[in-house]
């Protein structure tokens, strides 16, 4: 009898608009939640039977949820250095617990704040994931998971680190004398360079070193630079024994309006070749080293070694490496690079943050703490660094608030109360039809 399927249709509304409520409940308490990705109820009818030449039968209506993963939410500005949003698509690595036995789920919920152990974690418990950078500042994406470490940046504090760079900035003096340069009268002291200064660099254990430029004028616009270690200090550069501490002589060139001249190589076009090329010296305590990378200046450039008419003077280095001090804060670049800064001021880059991104984000699988677990209608997780691939990019000092519309999720409020309504109208109406048929016994 068509009036049962009616009695059918009229508990699948009500079944149905019980959904969508509970689709805008959720909503509208998560419309403060922090990378809230809200869920939309989608209506689809339920046929019976094709035929419409006799009798129709009811079918009803069923509801299916919609999760709108993919819709953007609005970046808030924030106060924290390390609160982090994305703006486009991808999703931040995280896991249940800093261990290797933590479950691996992905989140845009990026408040995170520094926990007891170093670790950053969010508010709902999840720790972040990142790529290490390493000495040479390098983090390398090999598009596994395995490779991804909880970001951890005070288990940096009392290490050391070595020096791989030494950028010096100095004029040396054009009036200077011409002394010319030789090396057994520099090393027995009759001969003296023009200027000279001393600057500090550490092994692999923190150890400090001494090496010393000295620059002698060799000719009008021409020098000799001589880096020199402290005796039995250095053994050995580029696998090269070092002999009365002499690390190495390196022609230095101007041009005549002062600035400095770099010799060019054969290539097409000509590339200018560094004064000092890379160093791996090896120290007489056997500590580790890197190479060392020697910045005296570009090519007709100001910013790093000069020839002007006043004395010679060291006008700036700056030399990386040392020991490390305490973990003051923690910074995130808009590149998704966590750094360090301890409590003397210096920085170091420690971390690389990926995004996660989905063929089908809307696909995923929800899990409590505002995330997700990948699925079967989500695709394979592709990992790749902020702005690559199709990942968004990261925005630091930034949230993301949740994507729900509140006046949309009101007004739908008002249309599922009233489609629940008139379903449950539907079944007292079938019912008192039903009486009557019942009352044809009579």
């Amino acid at each position: 009898m068509s009036l049962y399927s009616a009695l059918y249709a009229g508990v699948s509304g009500l079944s149905a608009q019980s959904s969508a409520m509970a689709t805008v409940a959720d909503n509208i308490t998560n419309v403060n939640t922090i990378g809230y990705k809200g869920a939309s109820a989608q209506f689809q009818s339920l046929v019976t039977g094709g035929s419409l030449t006799s009798s129709y039968s009811a079918g009803g209506v069923a509801a299916t949820p919609k999760a709108l993963i993919s819709k953007q939410g609005l970046l808030q500005a924030s106060s924290s250095l390390t609160d982090i949003g994305i703006d486009g698509s991808g999703f931040f690595v995280v896991r249940s617990s800093a261990d290797a036995n933590g479950a691996i789920a992905y989140t845009r919920a990026g408040s995170f704040t520094t926990d007891p152990s170093g670790y950053l974690r969010n508010t709902a418990g999840y720790y972040l994931m990142g790529w290490p950078i390493d000495s040479k500042g390098v983090a390398v994406n090999d598009g596994s998971l395995s490779s991804l470490q909880p970001i951890r940046p005070n288990a940096l504090t009392g290490a050391a680190t070595p020096t791989t760079s030494i950028q010096i900035r100095a004029n040396l003096d054009s009036t200077a004398e011409v002394t010319g340069y030789d090396r057994a009268k520099f090393i027995d002291g009759t001969l003296k360079p023009q200027f000279s200064r001393p600057v500090e660099i550490h092994d692999a254990q923190g150890s400090s070193h001494t090496l010393t430029f000295n620059f002698f004028k060799t000719d009008a616009n021409q020098w000799k630079a001589v880096v020199t270690s402290e005796a039995g200090d250095v053994t050995q550069v580029n696998d090269v024994d070092v002999v009365d501490g002499i690390i190495g002589e390196y022609d230095v060139s101007f041009n005549a309006d002062g600035s400095l001249k770099l010799p060019l190589d054969t290539g097409t076009p000509p590339m200018p070749i560094p004064i000092i090329p890379k160093l791996t010296l090896e120290y007489a305590n056997k500590a580790g080293s890197v190479p060392i990378t020697f910045d005296l200046g570009s090519n007709n450039g100001l910013t790093g070694l000069t020839q002007f008419g006043s004395t010679s003077a060291l006008l700036s280095s700056t030399i990386d490496g040392g020991m490390l001090g305490t973990v003051a804060s923690v910074k995130i670049s808009d590149t998704g690079i966590v750094s360090a800064i301890f409590d003397d001021g210096t920085s170091r880059a420690i971390y690389q943050i990926p995004l996660a991104t989905f063929q089908n984000p809307d696909g995923l699988t929800r899990i409590s703490g505002n995330a997700y677990l990948v699925s079967q209608e989500s695709g394979n997780v592709a990992i790749n660094a902020a702005g690559l691939a199709g990942s968004g990019k990261i925005s630091a000092s930034m949230l993301e608030a949740s994507n729900v519309d509140l006046a949309a999720e009101f007004s739908n409020m008002i249309l599922f109360q009233r489609a629940y309504s008139a379903s449950s109208k539907i079944i007292t109406t079938v019912d008192d039809m039903l009486q009557e048929v019942s009352n044809l016994k009579r």
